[in-house]
């Protein structure tokens, strides 16, 4: 887990730095539906690596965020859920959500110049 001392003083890159990464956000999204066994969120993550979902989901655990459930049937299979700190992180996706369909609106709306070459 990080210590308090090793945290960036500002807030918000403080939540980038645990947070911040393509794959943690959409990590986060998929775990706040439901648990869920490694493979299953390898298949709903289109083109992530085996590697990156590795190391994302180990990052979190050891930040507090992700909890690693093992079941001892055989073979031992592990499910990965938020933790109660991880819960919190709901609010902040649903903002990241809303501002994205108003961005895509907004979008939509206006023309953006070409690039000319």
């Amino acid at each position: 887990m990080i210590h308090k001392h090793e945290l960036p003083e500002c807030p918000a890159a403080t939540a980038i730095q645990l947070i911040g990464s393509k794959w943690k956000l959409l990590i986060i999204r998929e775990l706040l539906r439901k648990p869920c066994r490694f493979n299953e969120l390898k298949r709903s993550l289109s083109g992530i690596s085996h590697k990156v979902l590795t190391e994302s989901l180990r990052s979190m655990e050891l930040d507090g965020l992700v909890i690693r459930d093992l079941h001892g049937t055989k073979p031992v299979v592990a499910e990965y859920r938020l933790s109660e700190l991880g819960m919190t992180l709901k609010p902040v996706l649903g903002v990241m959500e809303n501002w994205g369909k108003s961005y895509k609106e907004a979008i939509a709306v206006r023309t953006l110049p070409s690039s000319s070459a």
